[in-house]
């Protein structure tokens, strides 16, 4: 409350929603993983602050936070705000309107491993607000910042040489919000917190301007079979030089990783994609017999080949993600034969192939984990 002393006098409402959004933001990074409420906690805090000792900077602070509160606040926000201004007077910038979208842009990297969303803003106080968000190992707003409007005109010209294409593309203001909005509620549910200072402070308004256009959960659609079954086909055929067994079987792995943990697509790996994929994921949770363990570098670097091709990636941009195997491979050798680090299935599955049982007969899986649960079951009652 003494921190809002400075909004009576604030003639900036940009700064206004920024100070409100920094106090909401921190809100939510402080709160413990089983609170789901901090940001109504705070709004309660102030509204109960101001109305016991009404004062200009008290009202100032609630009116503040109506600016980007969520929705179900409001209703309590305003009703404090109809009290407090019946004895003194509201500060100068609450009935600016709030902020209107005029133009969106969006830029997505060669792999389709990052988005830059941009969305500029007119009214009293233009500018433009920028999120950038990753889509490896999930959906992440990594940054939100605001910006000087025709901020993303100046993207491509601002880009060192060297890196990654990222076209920018004129879009839709209602897509740009959606996108935005599904990335903030995928991050929001992300543990540990997101904790860039930028992102937590302008977290709250980010939402205020995006939470209308929120969209439903998207319906992923799996390949179907014969989908599946014609890019398996057209894989061998481009790799002719691979073990057909041993390569197919290698390639589904890679599709059942892509379909299954990359977000915008089984065929968009990208350098991040390759070392999440070897050092983490295969090594929990993967099982390969000697075969396909001596040929995985080689058929990796085939199969990335053949997916950034036909998303019809330049050559020039396959390349560092095909040099991403052999400098995570090293990696992928040590911890796959860290037994410690085997997620459940995998020791299972482990233990099923030293049994000899054919992995791929699923009558044969079946009746051999029914055989090692009562094993296991039958050692815990007996105590051995």
């Amino acid at each position: 409350m003494r921190d809002a002393a400075s909004l009576t006098s604030e003639e900036g409402v940009l700064g206004v929603e920024q100070w409100a959004s920094g106090w909401l933001g921190r809100a939510w990074l402080a709160a413990g993983i089983g609170e789901r409420e901090p940001e109504r906690q705070l709004c309660l805090e102030v509204i109960g602050r101001a109305s016991s000792r009404p004062s200009p900077h008290g009202l100032a602070a609630v009116a503040a936070m109506r600016r980007v509160a969520a929705p179900s606040e409001v209703s309590m926000l305003d009703g404090t705000i109809n009290i407090l201004s019946g004895s003194q007077p509201p500060p100068p910038w609450s009935d600016v309107p709030p902020f209107e979208p005029v133009a969106s842009w969006r830029a997505v990297d060669a792999w389709d491993s990052e988005h830059v969303l941009f969305v500029e803003y007119g009214g009293p106080v233009p500018h433009t607000l920028m999120a950038q968000i990753v889509h490896v190992g999930g959906v992440l707003v990594e940054k939100l910042a605001l910006l000087e409007p025709g901020a993303a005109l100046s993207w491509e010209r601002l880009r060192e040489p060297g890196e990654v294409p990222m076209p920018m593309v004129e879009c839709p203001v209602t897509e740009t919000l959606a996108e935005l909005a599904h990335a903030l509620r995928i991050t929001d549910m992300t543990f540990p917190r997101q904790d860039d200072e930028d992102f937590v402070d302008l977290r709250a308004m980010a939402w205020s301007r995006c939470r209308p256009h929120l969209p439903d959960w998207p319906d992923r659609q799996p390949l179907s079979d014969v989908d599946r079954d014609r890019l398996l086909d057209d894989f061998a055929a481009d790799t002719t030089d691979l073990d057909d067994t041993v390569g197919r079987s290698l390639a589904e792995l890679f599709l059942d990783y892509g379909e299954g943990y990359m977000a915008t697509g089984p065929l968009c790996w990208s350098p991040d994609w390759v070392e999440l994929f070897l050092t983490d994921w295969l090594p929990r949770k993967g099982v390969l017999d000697a075969g396909q363990r001596a040929a995985l570098p080689e058929v990796l670097r085939c199969w990335i080949r053949f997916a950034l091709s036909r998303r019809g990636v330049d050559p020039v941009w396959i390349a560092p993600v095909v040099a991403a195997v052999d400098t995570y491979l090293p990696g992928f050798i040590e911890a796959f034969d860290d037994t410690t680090a085997w997620g459940p299935a995998k020791q299972i599955a482990a233990e099923l192939a030293v049994r000899g049982v054919d992995l791929s007969d699923k009558e044969a899986v079946d009746g051999a984990v029914r055989a090692l649960n009562a094993e296991r079951l039958a050692r815990y009652l007996t105590g051995e």
